[in-house]
């Protein structure tokens, strides 16, 4: 049952006035804004009048929630969203959640209460909770990189991403493959991507392919690419990510394992330092900056209550690189 402002007081043990004070910024206690904070993020109190607010007065501020900042998707993803709002006279405010999901919900709810306009998500996982929090504040919602029937989505190609990859690696003669990818709560990475590659996979027949899960943390994928290695003498390894890629070839070097001669290695992301390293990586190329720039224009359109498509698919581009030998 939705709280009201009269139960929230009650709770707090103050006036009505006094919450209503506190939730259009005006000056309360300390002890008595902590009690009132506590109640309202207890109850994921959000003001029914908020949305009426929102018609008489628009901010020109958007909510961003991210899983996290040392990412080179979600950075670049943040610059073209920073930049193309700004050109729109929109300001951005950040929500790291670390890539904990009670604080991707916390950040729907507190940057509600902040009135922003409206929100862009990036997040790995929709659940329930999300789709809870998203009816209950009742402004625009943008979800990028995952897509969800009851949200506006923005989501890059991953299925045409891994059927590309998986097609150019049987074409380059590879049999012998390990695919290392992520866990499916990550629809986007862990499902479509994975499953684009094994459709190209099917249609060459006659490959020997094992299926491991690591996570996207570098530290971890050096873990789980030296558990393969000494188990197995596969010809290629394709990491679901770069960073996992990058992994891999760590290990190939600490043991000795030349890339590409004795191993190849592919990617996906299209990561900047993938073209530094020596042998240069072979990726498929994900537009983030241009993610961003679109995400950003769908949320100011839909903050004007003009139309956007329910889902946006934005082209990837497969990379051919020195990482990856003939067989």
């Amino acid at each position: 049952m939705n709280k009201t402002i009269s139960d929230i007081a009650q709770m707090a043990g103050v006036a009505k006035s006094t919450v209503s004070r506190y939730l259009n910024g005006g000056s309360v206690s300390e002890d008595t804004r902590q009690k009132i904070e506590r109640i309202i993020k207890q109850y994921n109190y959000v003001p029914n009048t908020f949305a009426q607010s929102l018609k008489a007065k628009k901010t020109s501020i958007v909510g961003t929630v991210v899983p996290r900042l040392d990412s080179f998707a979600t950075s670049q993803t943040l610059i073209g969203i920073d930049e193309e709002l700004r050109s729109n006279q929109y300001q951005m405010l950040i929500a790291n959640t670390s890539q904990d999901m009670q604080r991707e919900i916390d950040a729907i709810y507190d940057f509600a209460r902040q009135k922003v306009s409206g929100i862009i998500l990036l997040a790995a996982e929709v659940t329930e909770a999300h789709l809870k929090a998203v009816e209950d504040i009742r402004i625009p919602v943008l979800l990028v990189g995952q897509q969800h029937e009851q949200l506006h989505s923005l989501v890059h190609n991953d299925d045409q991403a891994g059927y590309e990859m998986g097609r150019y690696v049987v074409e380059q003669g590879h049999r012998k493959i390990v695919y290392m990818g992520v866990s499916e709560k990550d629809r986007a990475v862990g499902i479509y991507r994975k499953q684009g590659f094994q459709r190209a996979i099917a249609e060459c027949g006659g490959c020997e392919v094992k299926y491991y899960e690591t996570s996207f943390k570098m530290s971890e994928a050096i873990v789980t690419a030296e558990a393969i290695l000494k188990e197995i003498t596969p010809t290629i390894i394709v990491g679901a990510t770069d960073n996992i890629a990058l992994g891999v070839m760590k290990i190939a070097f600490s043991n000795k394992i030349r890339i590409p001669q004795d191993l190849s290695v592919t990617g996906f992301g299209g990561y900047d330092i993938t073209e530094m390293i020596h042998p240069t990586l072979t990726t498929v190329k994900y537009h983030y900056l241009q993610a961003g720039k679109v995400a950003a224009n769908h949320i100011i359109r839909l903050v004007k209550g003009e139309s956007v498509e329910e889902r946006t698919t934005l082209d990837v581009e497969l990379i051919p690189r020195e990482s990856v030998d003939k067989r």
